[in-house]
């Protein structure tokens, strides 16, 4: 991030600069939970996010190290979008916010599938999806 975009030098001011919008930590999510890595696939999912909106995100969290485009190895009009190793490392807060939320709002059938798989083994989920997620991230 570049230093006159920070509105201070808090941790949390900077994070929240970051992925702190409607919209950047679920993108994030999907890439992780979900295995969507096209903006087609980002169009699908059950937020609806508009076109436009998409568009400046993915930008965003390219431009702060957080995805990263890749060509699609059966389409040339389509990118591939993978998370990295800065974007991997919001895993654990990506879960505890779920987490939190699931106690005070209900969660889709599809979030509560994952959900289980947590209270199940929350540290073995989030160590198993993490070594996935760096596989991925390197091929």
């Amino acid at each position: 991030m570049l230093v006159k975009d920070k509105r201070s030098n808090c941790p949390v001011s900077c994070a929240l600069d970051i992925w702190g919008d409607k919209w950047s930590l679920l993108i994030v999510r999907d890439l992780m939970l979900f295995d969507k890595k096209t903006y087609g696939d980002f169009l699908k999912s059950t937020e609806r996010i508009a076109t436009n909106i998409l568009a400046s995100r993915l930008q965003s969290l390219e431009e702060h190290g957080i995805i990263t485009k890749r060509e699609h190895p059966e389409s040339k009009a389509k990118v591939l979008y993978m998370i990295t190793q800065k974007g991997i490392e919001l895993l654990p807060m990506v879960i505890e916010t779920m987490l939190w939320a699931d106690k005070y709002y209900p969660a889709s059938d599809e979030i509560k599938g994952i959900l289980i798989e947590i209270a199940r083994n929350k540290e073995a989920f989030i160590e198993s999806k993490y070594r996935e997620l760096q596989r991925t991230a390197l091929t």
